[in-house]
């Protein structure tokens, strides 16, 4: 019995071979996507997750008076492991803030996140050096760098570890010694680096004071997280009063100062920071399931279309003595054969495109190496999309009445009709709100780059550099570069806008105290990014104490005090008096997720710390732009002696535009979705319309005998498709709105919900189902009413 059943099935496949193809192709496309979708998704849940106990690690993070931050003090680690049982381990890190050049005979290569981090960190992230994790001695310092690093350091040999390398700057004349590779996954793990350096304690000349150190506890079975982090807050307090902070100070008085970040959701969803990450994986994940929800609604639809077919089968069966349950097994396995073979072509297709979706996400996933996972969830799938597309098909088949159907009564088509207009609703309505959505994320992505950020980044270039400048050796470098015809004017700063957040201080006015960012700048600074002043002046030469005691405001510095006139009075903030001389306009610096942030500008900054002036500016005449960086290139170990060795730049424009990455593959995310949702629906509408038309042939035949136009069956035809995606368009704008509009809600920035893309939607859904439908359409009006209607 089975084989006959096989036998009836591929026949039967092979007999609808084009309903077949629709079938198995839209589903394969759906599938493809979705084991890519699912691949992601996996691989961004993940992070950290080979480490055994990736559930009890915590990072400790800080609440501030207007944000909150990662980085905590030096001491609190010693503190809270010395008094508090529940924490099992704790260990610290800190990023060395500037790039960090490594020297070989084959060339240099720049490490541009170089962290170092203490022996008990390390164990507990598992990081396992080659030869095992020793401790180092006292004040051993041992580097370490991950496989890929070493790869891009030593391009054309194996080096024997330790190997030796000169880093920094050549004149410095430093060399470290390379201990050997690390086993560690960066691009899979919150703790990034190319460069790693373990130290036995991070405690050895540093100050104890600093708030620059990310701190992570392993905690014990069983801990009260909640209590936990109120003992840690009261212990950190205590530690900044010990350390000189007073106890009425905005940062720990009245309030809770401490929390704690699992470590799981660090990737996806900080505390501090953003969620840009949780958003993509989130809007792919519901993406690729309603994608692949339409490709089973096309299918449970065409195979209802086609029960007729089979009905003189299921008679026959049910007279000969085949159960309904034998009947409903039999068109499951037929279901799951096709399911079978979409899966097949799904995985080609996914393996495929494989490699422009690791361009556009960054990530390195593989079908068959790595990915375990696949092993069960291929499977858990087949089943899930055969189950949703055939059980009720299986019933609809199983459940015809023999005397009916060998009479030749049958009312199938019309008994199912109000299923199949709810599912070709259902389409329509997700591709409807695919297209609303992909339309309104260009539209918020193209005014991002076209709305004016408050300062010119076109002519300006960001050189990258590894040392420090204080006003003396930079002023040097500065003439000589202002001496190349085509400099406009040339700066360093702390801070570039490039969506990098800057350090926070504590600014005092008139007895209100808050929290301010905190640029150091040197003159020129606002020229090179032609920033407008909205008040006063900026920072000249021609004023001697410029750079002693004056200090310029943004606008939101200057609402957050709810300063009249600003220019001229005292802020005290530092240990010191400033005296305000400007107030600029506000502009992006850090994008148009976030609200300009209230920033101070100052010449002299005694918070700074000792490497605060590292970015160096350029802003070029357009023109000569090409001359300028041939000469930099050309002459800059001349130029900058302390770290001449290679000239290195970028535009800031592209630095800048790097903030839009991440709309941009939701941009593309929503394109592709909204491809594949209007090919699969279209897909379906082609072969459904086929059926509907084949079916009224008899209809068309009579009505054109009766007189009926070309036009007229053309409308006849057209009108029910219209109606269902002009009821899919009623049911998707809605949906559309409230998507769009909590998307918007994430920018400071934003356009408010446009109109547009709602009409484009209802128009491109209503050509492209006249045009398919009219397709079919035509092939009924050109035939012959003779060949419909001889055999009456």
């Amino acid at each position: 019995m089975f084989r006959l059943n096989l036998k009836i099935a591929l026949r039967n496949l092979w007999k609808n071979k084009g309903y077949t193809a629709i079938n198995i192709g839209g589903l394969a496309i759906a599938l493809s996507a979705f084991i890519l979708v699912v691949m992601y998704v996996g691989f961004e849940t993940s992070f950290d997750h080979n480490i055994p106990n990736h559930n009890r690690i915590y990072l400790v993070g800080r609440s501030l008076p207007e944000g909150k931050t990662n980085y905590t003090s030096l001491s609190l680690a010693r503190a809270m492991k010395d008094a508090l049982p529940e924490i099992e381990n704790v260990g610290r890190s800190k990023k060395v803030g500037f790039e960090f050049a490594f020297s070989t005979d084959q060339g240099r290569v720049y490490g541009k996140n170089v962290i170092s981090l203490d022996y008990e960190l390390a164990k507990m992230f598992r990081l396992q050096p080659e030869g095992g994790l020793r401790k180092p001695a006292a004040e051993a310092l041992n580097l370490y760098i991950p496989q890929e690093f070493a790869d891009v350091l030593f391009p054309r040999k194996k080096p024997v570890y330790p190997e030796l390398v000169a880093i920094g700057p050549r004149s410095a004349g430093q060399s470290a010694n390379i201990q050997g590779i690390i086993n560690h996954r960066v691009d899979h793990s919150n703790l990034k680096f190319d460069a790693l350096v373990i130290s036995n304690d991070l405690d050895v000349n540093q100050d104890p004071n600093a708030l620059n150190y990310h701190t992570y506890i392993e905690v014990r079975e069983g801990t009260n997280m909640l209590e936990l982090e109120q003992k840690i807050d009261g212990l950190f307090k205590k530690e900044m009063i010990k350390n000189g902070m007073s106890a009425s100070d905005p940062l720990i008085s009245g309030k809770s100062a401490v929390f704690l970040d699992p470590l799981n959701n660090l990737h996806l969803r900080p505390i501090a920071g953003n969620n840009t990450n949780y958003k993509i994986v989130l809007a792919l994940g519901v993406l690729a399931i309603l994608v692949l929800v339409i490709a089973c609604i096309n299918f449970t639809n065409l195979t209802i279309a086609q029960t007729n077919r089979r009905a003189k089968e299921v008679g026959v069966k049910k007279v000969l003595g085949a159960y309904r349950m034998n009947l409903i097994f039999q068109f499951l396995i037929e279901i799951l054969m096709q399911c079978i073979f979409a899966l097949a072509i799904g995985l080609a297709l996914a393996e495929l495109f494989l490699p422009y979706f690791n361009g556009l996400f960054e990530t390195s996933l593989s079908l068959w190496k790595g990915n375990g996972a696949l092993a069960w969830q291929l499977p858990a799938i087949l089943i899930v999309i055969t189950l949703i597309s055939g059980v009720y098909p299986s019933l609809v088949l199983s459940g015809f009445r023999p005397a009916e159907v060998l009479k030749g009564n049958l009312q199938t088509s019309y008994k199912t009709l109000w299923l199949r207009n709810v599912l070709l609703v259902t389409q329509f309505s997700v591709a409807i709100v695919f297209i609303a959505g992909l339309l309104i994320v260009s539209t918020q992505l193209k005014y991002m780059k076209t709305e004016d950020t408050g300062f010119k980044a076109g002519q300006v270039v960001f050189i990258r550099n590894i040392v420090s400048f204080n006003r003396v050796n930079f002023e040097r470098l500065k003439s000589k570069v202002n001496e190349i015809p085509g400099v406009n004017s040339f700066t360093v700063a702390s801070n570039i806008p490039d969506g990098s957040k800057a350090a926070k201080s504590n600014y005092s006015f008139e007895g209100k105290e808050q929290g301010l960012d905190m640029i150091t700048v040197d003159f020129d600074y606002f020229e090179t990014l032609e920033l407008k002043v909205r008040e006063g002046r900026v920072f000249s030469r021609r004023f001697n104490t410029d750079t002693v005691n004056s200090i310029v405001l943004n606008e939101s510095a200057v609402a957050a005090y709810g300063m009249v006139n600003p220019v001229g009075k005292i802020i005290r903030g530092c240990q010191m008096d400033y005296r305000i001389v400007g107030v600029i306009k506000d502009f992006k610096a850090q994008g148009f997720e976030v609200a300009v942030e209230p920033t101070v500008y100052a010449i002299k900054n005694p918070c700074a710390t000792s490497n605060d002036k590292l970015m160096l500016m350029v802003n070029i005449d357009q023109d000569k732009m090409a001359a300028v960086l041939a000469s930099l290139k050309t002459n800059w170990k001349d130029l900058n002696k302390l770290d001449g060795d290679d000239f290195r730049y970028e535009f800031l424009d592209e630095l800048y535009g790097r903030l839009f990455k991440k709309q941009e593959q939701l941009q593309t995310v929503f394109y592709c979705a909204a491809i594949l949702t209007i090919f699969i629906a279209v897909l379906g509408l082609f072969a459904f319309s086929a059926f509907s038309t084949n079916n009224r042939r008899k209809e068309i035949a009579v009505r054109k005998v009766l007189g009926a136009t070309d036009f007229q069956v053309f409308r006849l035809l057209n009108a029910f498709f219209i109606r269902v995606v002009l009821t899919a368009n009623l049911i998707g704008w809605p949906i559309a709105y409230i998507v769009a509009k909590r998307w918007l809600d994430t920018f400071a920035y934003r356009i408010d919900v446009p109109i547009l893309p709602f009409v484009f939607a209802a128009l491109i859904s209503t050509v492209l189902t006249v045009f398919t439908v009219s397709i079919q359409a035509r092939k009924a009006v050109k035939a012959n009413p003779v060949d419909a209607l001889k055999y009456e």
